[in-house]
């Protein structure tokens, strides 16, 4: 037996993969990851593709880029691991330093998590003992949206939106009040996007005129709604629900882990509203792509209501074994460097205007309907040629035409109805052009089936 036969039948007896109905694995030839070099990955065979889902919308500057493998291998020789309950360690306390000057205006205190629905976990569990700290009781209940998505964990499953991939854990999850999707309102008002803000905030505010007393939170992603298919929302909803939140004394939660660290074309979509939350959530590429790491980062306030004698247990009870890995801790340091010594923001809005344009094509063509993109992640929704109509789930014809992309060298995740394009921020102007000429031909070859 071969040893990647060896391979695929564990991978098959073994292991349970993320979002997979495992009685399908192996149907279309999954690839064993081996190696990646720049924006590419390669299988244990040799074949390579362009990564253009940035290994699950994190990887920022490559694969094996030299400086933060070197960063990497450099704490590998001092420490890989020492936990931050009672001590510290050099390369968290810097990463904390460096993402406060970084951050929106007055986030200047950091708390390590490992993953991007860990940091929502952890901002709405500071957001409750926040209030209940206060004195503030009757506060009780978070509002977010529908359609929502901020992570799987049973906290941040609650807040989410979305039935597909949460609907099973209801009986678990915390109530929580929810306004419409603003992308969603925009298309009911004929895409007219000004309207929908003023409708949603207005929305937002009779919710808060009649119940602020008992909300904790309200919680946003941060421009645009990914995991339910690239769903940006109209300019001015953060800027609007920022100021409604403080009118109102209700805290602001943003979840930036799929739009943070240069995905919206600025280091974070805050910036472009003008918009300092209470509670920044941060994830995916803070490490470069490299390591499991998040970060939640407080505003002053917030981080002051935990302070106290010893004795009135005030503090947050929160933690895990890794949290601030200093390996990871190390790379991140290094993957903020590059930003800073980089043009390379001034290239991802360079390759945003490119791929708007590029998605054009895509709006006249049979086999799809207008696409949606917001900053460097797009997506193209899959349509039967024959009706108009998105084919039934079961089907998974999305899959058969990633599965053609992947053939043609390009990597692509389906998404519900759509393919996902979410490239690393190194991606070329080259490369643009290839992923969108390989899944245009590899959505016109499905179609033909």
């Amino acid at each position: 037996m071969s040893e990647e036969q060896e391979l695929r039948d564990w991978d098959r007896q073994h292991f349970w993969h993320p979002f997979t109905q495992m009685s399908c694995w192996g149907d279309d030839d999954p690839w064993i990851i081996e190696r990646g070099e720049g924006n590419y990955v390669y299988d244990i065979r040799g074949r390579k593709a362009l990564d253009a889902i940035a290994s699950l919308w994190c990887n920022v500057h490559g694969h094996r880029h030299p400086r933060l493998d070197a960063a990497l291998r450099a704490q590998l020789d001092k420490v890989a691991h020492t936990t931050v309950l009672g001590a510290s360690h050099p390369a968290g306390i810097r990463l904390a330093k460096a993402l406060t000057e970084i951050a929106p205006a007055g986030l200047e205190r950091v708390f390590f998590s490992e993953d991007g629905a860990e940091a929502v976990e952890v901002a709405v569990k500071i957001a409750a003992q926040y209030w209940q700290n206060l004195g503030r009781k009757e506060k009780r209940r978070f509002l977010s949206v529908d359609d929502a998505y901020h992570g799987d964990t049973i906290g941040a499953s609650s807040l989410g939106g979305f039935p597909l991939f949460h609907g099973v854990y209801g009986h678990l999850h915390f109530p929580v009040d929810r306004l419409p999707s603003p992308w969603l309102l925009q298309q009911r008002l004929q895409g007219d996007a000004e309207s929908a803000c003023a409708s949603w905030l207005q929305s937002l505010e009779d919710i808060l005129r009649e119940r602020a007393d008992e909300i904790i939170a309200l919680v946003l992603e941060g421009g645009v709604q990914g995991a339910a298919g690239i769903l940006p929302y109209p300019r001015g909803i953060l800027a609007g629900a920022a100021a409604l939140c403080r009118r109102y004394e209700v805290l602001l939660i943003v979840d930036e882990v799929a739009s943070g660290f240069g995905r919206s074309g600025t280091l974070f979509y805050c910036e472009q509203e003008g918009v300092s939350p209470d509670l920044l959530a941060l994830g995916k590429g803070i490490s470069g792509g490299y390591l499991p790491l998040a970060a939640t980062l407080a505003q002053e306030p917030i981080y002051a209501a935990f302070l106290a004698p010893f004795g009135e247990a005030k503090q947050f009870y929160y933690g895990h074994t890794y949290t601030a890995n200093p390996l990871a801790c190390a790379v991140a340091l290094e993957n903020l460097a590059l930003f800073a010594e980089s043009d390379l923001l001034t290239q991802v809005r360079a390759r945003i205007a490119q791929l708007q344009q590029g998605l054009q094509r895509f709006a006249g063509l049979p086999f799809s309907s207008a696409p949606r993109q917001f900053g460097l992640m797009a997506a193209v929704p899959l349509r039967d040629p024959r009706n108009g109509n998105a084919y039934t789930y079961g089907e998974r014809r999305e899959y058969a035409v990633c599965r053609r992309a992947r053939d043609a060298g390009v990597y692509l995740r389906p998404l519900g109805d759509s393919i996902v394009l979410v490239p690393p921020l190194s991606v070329t102007a080259a490369e643009i052009d290839l992923i969108l000429q390989v899944l245009q031909d590899s959505m016109a070859e499905e179609s033909k089936t």
